[in-house]
């Protein structure tokens, strides 16, 4: 399938999930649906640099939370629409990224991620000290009610204010927008991941990660290639953290850089399959989809404890994700 056309159908597939959770009109499912899309949205994220070129990152929280500020930081100052603090976000944690690639991807291995997990701890040594945003005890984020028209959209652009006043009408809370904005960043998410695997570039990320010394003896660019696969993981994952704090109204340094977004970055990734773009997605749907249920049935604190024995199951039975386990047994088949 083209790119065009994988665009379009992804497209399709958004607004169809878009229109069933509208008709079934609960608030509850765009709570627990905007948690598995933004999962979705960090484990393709994670996997582009981790999966695709080989490089594990134990900094995925780092990334987010750099989002999440990025965000509390403008509503402080100057408050803006949820889209530019996305794009605005995926921008700073994109230069991020590409710092952090610069400083760290000589090295290899454990050294690396050992190093990106450091990161993560500088970042959040500097937000609990950061009186603007909060510090320590965190910062509070008053989400709008209703979802309006920016006021310089209706003072400059009258005819496009009238057009995207009647679409925002179709939201019933804030929830809802939040919710379809997540979507869209999904689908952006994955229709990246996508094109980079089948591109001459996510040929040379393969070649990283199967031998990066034969790839350098090869010729093959991968520093530049590296750069480019930490400032693209960086960036999504940082567009996935600024809608957070209008989603939760209340962010601490503790719930941003918290473990659980670490984890599940990496072990959704793994349990999917990390050599494919629907890998992440699938082990997103499935574990986002079980913590879910967990939180409301049982209690949230059990949401580790699940990751934990699902990727212990995963790595026993299928080593390379469920993608990875469905090809096999085809494979299988076709002998």
């Amino acid at each position: 399938m083209r790119a065009p056309l994988f665009l379009v159908v992804a497209i399709l597939v958004g607004a169809l999930a878009f229109a069933v959770f509208y008709l079934v009109d609960n608030e509850y499912y765009y709570f627990a649906g905007y948690v598995v899309l933004q999962f979705i949205v960090l484990a393709t994220a994670w996997n582009i640099l981790g999966g695709y070129c080989g490089y594990v990152n134990f900094g995925s929280a780092a990334f987010f939370a750099l989002g999440a500020y990025t965000s509390v930081t403008i509503h402080k100052l100057a408050p803006m629409p949820i889209p530019f603090l996305i794009a605005i976000a995926g921008i700073l944690t994109g230069i991020v990224g590409f710092g952090m690639g610069y400083l760290t991807l000589r090295l290899r291995g454990a050294f690396f991620a050992i190093a990106t997990l450091a990161m993560a701890v500088v970042l959040q040594t500097l937000i609990v000290n950061w009186d603007f945003v909060g510090g320590a005890r965190g910062a509070y984020v008053i989400r709008p009610h209703d979802v309006t028209v920016p006021e310089f959209v209706s003072a400059y652009m009258g005819p496009v204010a009238g057009l995207l006043g009647a679409f925002l009408k179709i939201f019933r809370s804030y929830v809802q927008y939040l919710f379809f904005l997540m979507l869209v960043l999904t689908v952006i998410a994955v229709a990246i991941a996508r094109g980079i695997e089948r591109s001459r570039l996510g040929y040379g990320f393969a070649t990283i990660r199967d031998d990066e010394m034969a790839a350098e003896a090869s010729g093959v660019p991968t520093l530049r290639l590296k750069l480019i696969a930490t400032t693209v993981s960086g960036g999504l994952m940082g567009m996935a953290g600024a809608p957070f704090p209008y989603y939760i109204g209340y962010v601490e340094p503790a719930s941003t850089f918290g473990l659980a977004y670490a984890v599940n970055s990496i072990a959704m990734p793994m349990i999917g399959g990390t050599t494919s773009w629907i890998g992440p997605v699938i082990g997103a749907v499935l574990l986002g989809t079980v913590q879910q249920v967990a939180t409301v049935t049982i209690s949230s604190a059990v949401n580790l404890l699940i990751v934990g024995l699902l990727l212990i199951t995963f790595v026993i039975v299928a080593p390379n994700g469920i993608v990875g386990l469905v090809q096999e047994r085809l494979r299988a088949r076709g002998q």
